[in-house]
């Protein structure tokens, strides 16, 4: 009776395997296949959220098999995979994949950043005989580099993100509102722009509800959130947001770090707002911001095909040593982060980081957000980020190209 409206394509879900098979043989090459409990890795194999396992066998000619334990129907109207079959019991998953004719070898490799201890111990407790290792950063490898059919959505994402901030919500925000309104502002914008609500992160605890909505020293104000700008938040409980007591007041920035995600593709993008004319800004304000604009056209000259993140970091630190930015570059205090910027797509916090140590040449069809961002003691955070797609000719940018501070009076 019930038919799906959308389906990611069959040639899609094949680009994937073969992507994760061949990464897979270089991480884990005794591995005779890769067992996926995480529903957004599902998701990325099978172009369902289920809730289950899939199994993708080594074997080039063995297809997946996807194992679910509710939601069997929604499963097989949203997949174009022929082998969907019910279970109960991780005790079940040899004999289902032997059933299918893609038996478990005595090697598996798991998406161990997706199961807790108490299911690992399960699992190991369950399917007896088998040695399991890391098929993290197969998927990540697999994950990083972007095919067309995803590309096509990223920027979709992008062009509404950079429209919401740029030219929608200016007109909906002023001085004197509290941070909380400005974020119910900000949703009414982007829901009225097709954002889809929920978006997610991959690293263990994280969690996001719309960004960080920071209005004046907020944006320095000490945060658990793995990220350069601070905020109080709607609560302790919820630490997302803003607050419902604190005022954007005048002569102050705003810095609205807030993603967007489309088609289950996210960008991420922020952009700060100053509360009084242009003539207001104070200068100290406009050079930390300028000199992030600065560091945003230098990370996306470098970051290029055959080009390392860890290169590109370093770049970052030794520009801002050289022009005296070095104490508030990627936050103050304990607020001060190891990176410039990451990986984005299915999750916010995609691979690679650009970081130190991230030493694996950059391709073609790899999406990372640039975030170069400048804590001002006692003022707040300034700065940029924007979500970029590598090319041939250096990295270009889908979240607009306007990155100065609107001024809001």
């Amino acid at each position: 009776m019930f038919e799906a409206e959308v389906a990611v394509p069959r040639p899609e879900l094949e680009t994937r395997w073969t992507k994760c098979r061949a990464a897979l043989r270089e991480t884990a090459p005794e591995a005779s296949g890769l067992l996926v409990f995480t529903r957004l890795q599902i998701y990325y194999l099978t172009g369902t959220l289920a809730q289950g396992v899939v199994w993708l066998p080594i074997n080039d000619d063995a297809a997946p098999v996807l194992m679910v334990r509710k939601g069997l129907e929604r499963a097989r109207m949203e997949s174009s995979l022929e082998r969907i079959a019910s279970y109960k019991s991780y005790s079940q998953l040899a004999g289902v994949a032997a059933e299918f004719g893609a038996p478990f070898g005595p090697v598996l490799a798991v998406d161990k950043a997706g199961l807790t201890w108490q299911l690992a111990d399960m699992l190991t407790a369950r399917v007896k005989g088998a040695t399991f290792v890391s098929g993290d950063m197969a998927l990540n490898l697999a994950r990083m580099r972007k095919s067309e059919w995803e590309l096509v959505r990223l920027r979709e994402a992008g062009r509404r993100h950079h429209h919401a901030l740029h030219e929608v919500l200016p007109g909906m925000i002023r001085p004197g509102m509290t941070e909380r309104d400005i974020a119910h502002k900000t949703w009414e914008a982007f829901y009225a722009g097709g954002h889809q609500g929920i978006m997610r992160m991959q690293g263990f605890g994280e969690e996001i509800f719309l960004g960080h909505i920071a209005a004046g020293d907020n944006g320095n104000y000490p945060s658990a959130f793995n990220g350069p700008l601070g905020l109080r938040g709607e609560h302790p409980a919820t630490p997302y947001m803003g607050s419902a007591e604190r005022v954007w007041e005048p002569g102050t920035p705003l810095s609205l770090d807030v993603g967007w995600v489309h088609e289950g593709y996210h960008t991420d993008k922020t952009q700060i707002y100053w509360a009084g004319p242009e003539s207001s800004l104070p200068g100290e304000v406009r050079a930390a911001h300028d000199f992030c604009i600065d560091i945003q056209a230098g990370l996306a000259e470098r970051m290029r095909p055959g080009a390392t993140a860890s290169d590109a970091y370093l770049y970052c630190l030794k520009e801002a040593e050289a022009r005296g930015f070095a104490e508030g570059f990627m936050g103050l205090g304990d607020n001060k982060v190891p990176f410039v910027g990451h990986g984005i797509g299915l999750a916010i916090d995609g691979y690679p980081p650009i970081a130190k140590g991230f030493d694996l040449p950059l391709e073609a069809g790899m999406t990372f957000a640039f975030e170069p961002k400048q804590g001002v003691p006692g003022v707040g955070m300034v700065g940029v980020e924007n979500t970029f797609e590598i090319t041939e000719d250096g990295a270009v940018c889908i979240t607009g190209d306007r990155y100065d501070m609107l001024c809001i009076e």
